[in-house]
This record gives C-alpha cells, structure tokens and sequence, in this order.
C-alpha cells in the first residue's frame, strides 16, 4: 500500500491534481452568486419541483429546439437527487453538473496519454480546464453540459474496442443513445455515422451474441420513455419528428452560400474555445497549428487513435452542411459533445510539435498566451459584483424576491413579472422555492389590492418593456421600488 501511495504521490500526479482542483474551483467559485437562472432552468426546476414533492413522474424531458419534439426524462432524473439534498437549491445541481465537467477533464488527461503522451495529456487537460468559454459551458444548469463527460467516456469506448474489449459496445450503446435522446442537441446524431463506419473498420471486434443483447437493451432503454410517451398521446413525437425530417426537408443540399456559412460558424465555435478574443495575433496562431496538422497529419493517421477523433469530429462537420432544419438556426452549444474531442485533437497536434526544439518553444509560448487571453476574462466574470444595471444574477433575483416579501410584511399580495422570454418560470419556481421555504408563504392567486410588480431590463426588445409597463400604469399606482442590477421590483396598489 506505502509503494502504491508513493506511486500516486509523483510530481507530475500532485502537478494533475492541481490544475484539476483549480478547474474545479473556477467551475463554482461563487456559483450561488453569478447562477444563470433563466427561463430554461425555471421550467427544469417546477418539473423537478413536483417530482420532489407530488410524486410526479414523468417520461420526457426538456423540450428541444425544435416546436413539438422533446429530449428524454434522464436529465431531470439526473439532478433531481441534487435539487433534494439542497432543498430546493439549484446551486447543488449546478455544483454536481461542474464537477462533471472535472471528471471529464481527468478522462482527457488519460485519452492524451494513450494517445501519444504525458505531454498532450497535460496540454488536453489545461486547454479543457482554463478556457473561458469552456468554463462557462461547464457553469451551465442545463442538458447539455453532461455532455462533456458522456464525449469522453464514448472516446475512451471506442479506444477499447480497439484494444478487443467487446464489452465496450454496450456502455457505447448507451452513451450513444442518452446522448441523442436526453442530453444533446443536433450535433449528437452525427455520433451515429460515425459509429456506424467505427463498426465496419473494427469489424473484427465488433460484439458477440451476448454483447450485442446487451448493448441492444442499453440503446433501447435510453428511447423507451420517449416511445412509451408517443404511444400514451397517439403518435405526437413521430408525428413531429416526421414533419420534421420529411415534410421540412430538414435535410437536403446546401447552397455554396450556405457551406460557406457553415465553415464561418465552424471556425467561430472552434476558436472560440480556444481564445476568449480572436484578433490578428490569435488568427496568426490558430493558422500557424493548422499548417501543422495538414503537415502532420499523414504521421498522426498512423495513430489509430488520432482516426477515432477524426471521424467523431468529421461527422457533424459534414453532417451539419446538409442540416437546413429549424428555420436553417444553428448554435454553438449544439455541438456540445464535440468540444472536449476537439481540444483532444489540437492537444495532439502540439503534442507533435513538442517533439522537437522549436515546436515545444512553440507549445510553451502558445500555452503563455492562452493562458493569458482566457484568465483576464475569467477573473472579470468570477468578481463580478452584479451591481451592472444589466446583471440578471442569482444573487439579484433572491435580493428582488427577499424585498417583496420585506415590504409585504404579513400582507397578501399579487406579482406581475416581465422577462424577456416572455414566460416567468424562473420566477414562478424562486417564488416557490425561496420564498415558500424562507418566509412560508406564496404570492396569493386571488386578486388583492397589493401588487407587485417585478421586471428585468430587455436590451434587444426594450419596446416590449415599454409596453408593458404601459399596461401596469392602467393596473396599480406605483409607491415605491427598487433595483437590483437588471431587475426592478415596484409595489403598486391596484386602481
């Protein structure tokens, strides 16, 4: 057991274990005070409200981006044990989901290391760790963000296969499908070609009868609540997904124009993760490791492992050009499950400079400036105070809260609240949660002459605002109010 400590106990494990804790520390550093608590969260808390308190079951999830077709049920049964263990709190979820994120990085550090090395593992771990946009993904209350860890275990599956572990298939099945149907958005399909030309390459390891029983009920236990849910309401998720597929045309093929568009927002997620601003000096650097991949690139697709990366990220990156679905709308968090296997493949690309003298002076100076392009940024969102007459933090929306309840006294009382999402439900559930667990009551439904009215600022539609406070003018005087960053709260006695 000594040896095996002294073993751990190595300077580069305790150099890991720090950076590790580090990107964890950043990950919820304040988190019950900069939470983004927004209508997305809302709604996954009322639901989860009601599981914790009605016995409430349920069998689909958050609903997509696209009008009528949902995720399945498991992110919410995920994080409901958190919402428990904080009565209420969403910070424990938020907590747990980062430190999702965490594992995520010490599996890319392992990845790396089978990969080619120490070194990229390391790299993998630093860029995956102290990359603002990464960082603030992995703050996220929300489906996707288990994605980070759910892209890595698929990496390392797949690698095992490789290495004739047949039993790999099942937890790939698995991962495969919660992916698809409970936590990811468009990008996770493209898992599905990917694995599907995996299989055929590593036909000789592909699964036995038993494996392939058991990895058939792995897949088919992820879309079972959603098939059980279509057949309960006569078809309404097929129906859906159909008009979808066919009746849209979701699918079909693109414009120069619209390939071009692609390759733009390609470029835009890629680098964005890796430099919080691109300018002249980034672009000088990001071309500099792309000229190296191209060169590299017939020596690392000896590396059977590098070709996993390769086809995981090819998949989406052609995929999504034939994607025109949704209004033709695409975003950045849809490729949630391809962040980490990015940095894992830009990590092997400096890992190949770093065989040399001049590419590891390279590596060092590029690391410098990463480092020093993500951690001002970092340190600015971290110590926001949330006093910005834009800020919509946590701490805001209880403070809000905490002075209708104050002014109220024992009074009963309505609220009226505006966000620019139109539906409250982040209020809806704080009301519910902060203000029945803190002060035992609720905001009455019955009309009383008290009313609150409550509203955060709406920079991209500030005419809707206007509107509606237009419309609380006809309702209730207004007596007295007060702001709280972005949000303003007034109490009105209604006319």
């Amino acid at each position: 057991m000594k040896i095996k400590i002294k073993t751990l106990l190595t300077p580069f494990n305790l150099i890991l274990a720090v950076i590790l804790l580090a990107a964890f520390f950043i990950r919820v550093y304040r988190i019950d005070t900069l939470l983004g608590f927004y209508y997305d969260q809302g709604r996954d808390a009322l639901v989860i409200w009601d599981l914790l308190n009605k016995g409430k079951f349920f069998l689909i999830g958050p609903v997509t981006g696209i009008e009528g077709i949902f995720r399945g049920p498991l992110y919410y049964y995920l994080i409901a044990p958190f919402y428990l263990l904080g009565k209420g709190s969403p910070v424990w979820p938020s907590v747990f989901l980062a430190l999702t994120t965490v594992v995520s990085l010490w599996l890319i550090y392992h990845l790396g290391l089978k990969i080619q090395g120490k070194a990229t593992g390391i790299t993998a771990v630093l860029l995956g760790g102290f990359s603002y946009r990464l960082m603030m993904a992995s703050r996220w209350l929300s489906n996707p963000t288990p994605m980070f860890l759910l892209s890595m275990i698929l990496v390392w599956m797949m690698f095992l296969v490789m290495e004739k572990k047949r039993w790999a298939w099942i937890v790939i099945s698995f991962v495969a499908g919660a992916s698809l149907f409970h936590f990811g958005s468009a990008g996770e399909f493209f898992y599905f070609p990917a694995l599907f030309i995996f299989a055929l390459w590593q036909r000789k390891n592909l699964p036995k009868r038993r494996e392939i029983t058991f990895s058939i009920i792995a897949f088919a236990s992820t879309f079972l609540p959603l098939l059980l849910f279509d057949i309960k309401h006569a078809g309404i998720l097929s129906g859906n997904i159909k008009k979808f597929l066919l009746e849209e045309r979701s699918f079909a093929p693109p414009t120069w124009r619209f390939v071009l568009d692609k390759m733009e927002f390609y470029y835009s997620v890629v680098s964005n993760k890796i430099f919080y601003g691109v300018y002249e000096k980034e672009t000088i650097i990001l071309s500099l490791i792309a000229l190296a991949f191209v060169y590299y690139l017939s020596v690392l697709l000896k590396n059977d492992r590098v070709k996993v990366l390769l086809l995981l990220l090819a998949s989406p990156f052609l995929g999504l050009i034939f994607f025109q679905g949704n209004f033709g709308n695409i975003y950045d968090y849809y490729l949630t499950g391809y962040y980490l296997i990015f940095i894992l493949l830009l990590a092997v690309t400096l890992g190949q400079l770093w065989k040399f003298f001049l590419g590891k002076v390279f590596v060092v100076y590029f690391l410098y400036f990463f480092l020093s392009n993500n951690l001002l940024p970092l340190y600015a969102t971290l110590t926001d105070r949330a006093e910005d007459d834009r800020s919509v933090a946590f701490v805001n929306q209880k403070k809000a809260i905490e002075w209708i309840y104050q002014d109220a006294k024992d009074k009963n009382f309505n609220v009226d609240i505006y966000v620019p999402p139109v539906i409250p439900y982040a209020y809806d559930y704080l009301f519910k949660w902060y203000g029945g667990s803190r002060y035992a009551r609720q905001p009455v439904e019955t009309q009383v002459p008290l009313l609150y009215t409550l509203y955060e600022v709406d920079p991209s539609h500030p005419e809707r605002l206007e509107a509606w406070l237009k419309r609380q003018e006809g309702i209730g005087k207004a007596e007295q109010g007060a702001s709280f960053g972005g949000i303003t709260v007034q109490r009105r006695m209604r006319l």
